[in-house]
């Protein structure tokens, strides 16, 4: 053989064995995991995504530095990502129709993520929102979590007409906050305690076990209210104090991005630490309503909407711009960064991708997810399109949810997306969702809405609490008074960083 060929060829096979080393590597490599997600927030409020007045430094700093994937999609609202990131399965498919009344309580046959993290040598902590059942036995720190400093409810101050409800009078400066289980009284704004907390426990257990930090803040959510000194760099430039309260929140988030890279570098964290960003829906049109225009106002007929990418929709649709999110996955000197990885992935995929880093096991019949750890090393070849399917849920307490089969749903695959049945999107040549093509493509939209029916049909009878009755008290704010009354609600003392 020719010596120039067989160099070639030496060459080839040394990278293609690097290649499978590095993914091997991966798998089971045991990484610390940070987590954080942000509520609200979606896809456009990202300075590196072309947001022409939100500043976030951090985030695009972690955007150059991660694998980014470009089309990732979750649920329209908050509570149904949640149980998807928890359970490695479809929302519905955990009972999750809904974000109260009975019905954002995650089926408790479900195996959670750090249940089964813990089974493979990790600690896990949550810090934030949780929003899967307020009740007792539904709370993190009964599902899996050994430390859990968290509000209640869907958000600070929240309380409905059922279990779902936060600590009475609750606020977001000083807010009461469930603590392993019993009350303490913070000081200070609520993303800074969140991350506060989340760096003193990182810092007690870095050097004992590989652990799994699962930060979600409950900002940008609305009520939009914002440290002063964020908002005001927002009124000084026009904004109303619904938007300066929303853009300050995600600034805020920045600047608690920022402490936490910069602890992880300090503690010598970087190299061993897999941090993610995500959101947990598409961008809230409440506190986001400006581009020159107000949201509403309309100009020949065509409604106007807050920068979001270009995209269709808001939270709460089943368009792409109510479900796709950031994602940035970094791992220093193991997952290269500043790669774009565009086939769709979603949050069902977070659970086996975490699971095998871990080098855990996959609970039978539960994940219907794939681990993403191939797209990551970009071994693209065997990687399968498949549908992807969204339902904004939420119907009336106890109707058939069959009456909302066919209302607000969408079906997505990596070139298609079916809103409804009557329109068809190729994302790939209209990611904006300008043209409905269903007359050019009859067959594919006939197969994706078989396809979905199927779907449907399976996922109805995993829907558990739709026949679940309302509470008729709120269990945080029993435990609250209970508390109260007995021993008292002590000080939190934050921890020295």
């Amino acid at each position: 053989m020719n010596s120039r060929i067989l160099a070639s060829c030496t060459i080839l096979v040394l990278l293609t064995i690097c290649s499978v080393t590095k993914a091997a590597e991966l798998s089971g490599s045991k990484p610390k995991i940070i987590l954080v997600i942000t509520d609200d927030q979606g896809y456009g409020p990202v300075g590196k995504h072309g947001h022409p007045w939100i500043q976030t430094p951090n985030m695009d700093k972690l955007y150059g530095q991660s694998a980014r994937f470009t089309r990732f999609l979750v649920a329209p609202t908050c509570a149904p990502t949640r149980s998807a990131l928890m359970t490695g399965r479809h929302p519905m498919r955990n009972g999750v129709t809904h974000t109260i009344l009975e019905r954002e309580r995650m089926t408790l046959n479900a195996v959670t993520l750090p249940q089964v993290l813990k089974e493979a040598g990790y600690t896990s902590g949550i810090f934030g929102k949780w929003h899967l059942g307020d009740e007792d036995e539904y709370q993190p720190h009964n599902r899996g979590f050994d430390e859990a400093f968290i509000h209640g409810a869907g958000g600070i101050g929240q309380a409905y007409a059922c279990s779902c409800a936060d600590a009475p009078g609750n606020k977001y400066f000083n807010p009461y906050i469930k603590h392993n289980g019993s009350f303490v009284k913070t000081e200070g704004y609520c993303t800074d305690l969140f991350f506060t907390a989340a760096l003193g426990w990182i810092k007690e257990v870095k050097e004992q076990k590989p652990f799994f930090a699962y930060i979600a803040t409950n900002a940008p959510h609305g009520p939009f209210i914002a440290p002063p000194a964020n908002e005001k760099r927002f009124t000084d430039l026009g904004f109303n104090e619904k938007e300066a309260g929303f853009y300050g929140m995600i600034e805020n988030i920045d600047e608690n991005l920022g402490r936490l890279l910069t602890k992880v570098d300090e503690w010598n964290l970087s190299n061993d630490t897999l941090i993610i960003f995500m959101s947990d829906n598409g961008m809230t049109g409440g506190g986001s309503g400006r581009l020159g225009k107000r949201i509403g106002e309309s100009k020949d007929g065509e409604t106007l909407y807050p920068f979001n990418a270009d995209m269709k929709g808001l939270k709460g649709s089943a368009d792409e711009g109510g479900v796709r999110v950031p994602f940035f996955v970094r791992w220093k000197g193991k997952i290269k960064g500043g790669q774009e990885i565009d086939q769709i992935a979603a949050h069902i995929d977070l659970f086996p991708t975490l699971v095998s880093l871990a080098g855990g096991k996959q609970p039978s019949n539960q994940v219907e997810g794939r681990s993403l750890l191939p797209l990551i090393e970009n071994q693209k070849n065997d990687w399968k399109d498949r549908s992807l399917f969204t339902h904004k849920g939420r119907w009336k307490t106890g109707a058939d949810p069959n009456e909302s089969q066919w209302k607000d749903f969408a079906v997505r695959t990596q070139r298609f997306r079916l809103v409804g049945r009557d329109q068809l999107y190729d994302m790939q040549k209209d990611p904006g969702q300008k043209e409905n093509v269903i007359e050019q493509h009859p067959k594919i939209a006939e197969n994706l809405l078989k396809e979905y029916d199927q779907w449907w049909k399976k996922t109805v009878p995993m829907m558990v609490n739709e026949e679940a009755e309302m509470l008729p008290y709120r269990p945080f704010h029993v435990q609250f008074e209970k508390q109260s009354e007995s021993t008292g609600i002590p000080n939190w003392n934050p921890p020295k960083l």
